[in-house]
């Protein structure tokens, strides 16, 4: 795509976004549908086109911290949060400045509001044009494994999108994390950003507890395909699909190898698409390897116990 023709894509989808339709942006998490964050029947339209439950937050996309700012209350510890990590696969759940930008529906009427400024310049660029915060949640259906890729996020909801912009396969494959700054930081999603990266800047994590309404992907069943899934299996069974890890997996149609070297970022970035690719074998089930629970491997684990459906 010329800088032309990308100029003319980011243009399509603000005027579509500024006139109350959705459109689908590129990230380097997942793919999103966005909607004006600021329009009640927008944000309705997402909510309906997703089948995503009404108490359920959607983060504000800003393109950049000055936006945030305008949304958001920052204090020192999210200030410094935004400067390490932004743009990147970090949001921040902050107390709200400005209701109306981030309409009470995107906020399931919270006095919260949960912000990130998008790592994909796409992205940023629409939200530019646009002139306000957009809400993006994954480019699915409520429920399912979450769009990598340009045809998923089309085969999802691209007939509710009055606009998509294609920018690649998602470099990080994985959402964003979630911290909230209420009180004490509590993280309420792992993602990316880890654990480490964030106590490095900010200091110790306390876990969600009640903070975990305010944060988006919280339901007990999420990211789920339609066959079930089984977690930590060393080998499958028949007529199983098999998400394998590391080298030395059994091979076959059906198996699905995460990272035939072990590493937990590549891991990361095939969650989804081969979630997507082990449920359309339609198998009796989907069997999941043993993954390490360090670094990446909490948010990965995190996302497979909700496919699965242990995590409220």
């Amino acid at each position: 795509m010329t800088m032309t023709q990308a100029d003319l894509a980011v243009d399509r989808a603000a005027q579509a976004l500024a006139s109350g339709a959705l459109a689908i942006l590129p990230t380097e998490t997942v793919y999103g549908l966005a909607a004006d964050a600021a329009d009640p029947r927008a944000v309705a339209a997402l909510f309906e086109a997703k089948g995503r439950p009404r108490f359920n937050p959607l983060i504000a996309h800003v393109a950049d911290l000055a936006m945030g700012q305008r949304v958001g209350v920052f204090d020192k510890r999210a200030l410094a949060l935004a400067q390490a990590f932004w743009p990147g696969p970090l949001t921040l759940v902050l107390p709200v400045a400005d209701g109306e930008a981030v309409c009470d529906l995107a906020r399931a009427g919270l006095d919260s509001v949960a912000i990130r400024v998008p790592g994909h310049p796409l992205a940023r660029a629409v939200i530019a044009a646009l002139g306000r915060p957009v809400v993006a949640p994954s480019a699915n259906r409520s429920g399912r494994p979450s769009p990598t890729t340009f045809a998923d996020a089309l085969e999802e909801t691209g007939v509710f999108a009055l606009a998509a912009l294609d920018g690649g396969p998602c470099a990080v494959g994985l959402e964003s994390t979630v911290v909230a700054l209420l009180d004490e930081p509590r993280l309420l999603r792992p993602g990316a950003v880890t654990r480490a990266q964030i106590e490095a800047v900010i200091g110790p994590l306390a876990e969600a507890e009640d903070d975990a309404r305010r944060s988006p992907g919280r339901m007990a069943r999420h990211y789920a395909p339609q066959a079930p899934v089984r977690l930590n299996v060393a080998a499958p069974e028949a007529h199983e699909a098999y998400l394998a890890f590391g080298p030395g997996a059994p091979e076959g149609p059906r198996v699905f190898n995460l990272s035939p070297t072990g590493d937990l970022a590549e891991a990361a970035a095939h969650l989804f698409a081969y979630l997507r690719a082990a449920d359309r074998t339609a198998p009796r089930a989907i069997a999941v390897a043993p993954i390490p629970a360090h670094g990446l491997g909490e948010a990965i684990e995190d996302r497979l116990r909700r496919a699965a459906g242990f995590v409220g």
